[in-house]
């Protein structure tokens, strides 16, 4: 049997978290290792890896949960915005092989950026390759089939 997860310790009790919420299938922690005061990551309790690996039911729960911590965060620090990422696997840039979103509440001046700063070297094409796009479109599709 494989070693739990850093992530399942927590949920467990195991290694004490600071719970904002829990569900059924889900848990809902403040991250030790904050972007932004109130940066929250909501866990299912199944430990995949991948977003993939997950049953829609589980699926459907762990978003339930991101509502709620949305709803709950949104209370306290007054705002409804929020930045929701998941990493979903190592090249992906996941550090814990265990499925988790980031919940972060963005409030004025939060110093936080948007998604190219997460990709600062891609140059896209400006206006938008349509053409190429549609090309791209149809090949992943049929990649598929």
């Amino acid at each position: 049997m494989a070693e739990p997860t850093l992530f399942q310790k927590i949920l467990t009790g195991e290694i004490p978290g600071n719970f904002v919420g829990r569900g059924e299938n889900w848990g809902a922690f403040l991250d030790v290792f904050p972007r932004a005061e109130g940066h929250t990551l909501v866990v299912p309790l199944n430990p995949v890896q991948r977003i993939s690996d997950l049953s829609k039911s589980e699926l459907a729960d762990l978003f339930s949960g991101v509502k709620q911590v949305q709803s709950t965060l949104s209370s306290y620090f007054d705002t409804k915005d929020f930045t929701v990422m998941v990493h979903d696997g190592p090249m992906a840039g996941q550090e814990i092989p265990h499925v988790h979103i980031h919940v972060i509440p963005r409030t004025e001046n939060d110093g936080g950026r948007a998604l190219p700063a997460l990709f600062p070297s891609a140059n896209p094409s400006n206006p938008p390759d349509f053409t190429g796009l549609n090309e791209l479109c149809n090949q992943i599709k049929g990649a598929s089939q």
